[in-house]
């Protein structure tokens, strides 16, 4: 599944997520990854990932996702006992934010472009 055009779009990023981010259940696959592309002209600064829009855990992702790169993210192990569909939203640099999109982090190949 490939998501395009949230204008303060999610370009989802990162090598590993914090702690307090999401994961699928434990009858899942050991190691969850998903591939996200920053398609803004503003870099991301955070990906944040929230099962009830309220409570939002965040991806590491170093000093961000420049423009027009895509990243490979992981989710941390201790996010196992969460929900696969959980709300993604990003922070840029020139200080916007795009609207949370809900997603299912247990399928197979998914791409998130911001």
């Amino acid at each position: 599944m490939k998501f395009n055009g949230l204008r303060l779009a999610l370009a989802t990023a990162a090598y590993t997520i914090a702690s307090t981010a999401l994961v699928p259940t434990g009858a899942h696959a050991a190691e969850y990854s998903f591939t996200a592309t920053n398609g803004t002209k503003s870099p991301v600064t955070k990906v944040l990932v929230s099962e009830n829009k309220k409570d939002w855990g965040y991806f590491d992702i170093g000093s961000g996702i420049k423009p027009g790169t895509t990243v490979d993210l992981v989710w941390d192990k201790s996010t196992n006992s969460e929900s696969c569909t959980q709300w993604v939203k990003a922070n840029f640099a020139d200080g916007s934010e795009s609207e949370p999109a809900k997603f299912d982090f247990c399928e197979d190949g998914l791409e998130i472009e911001f």
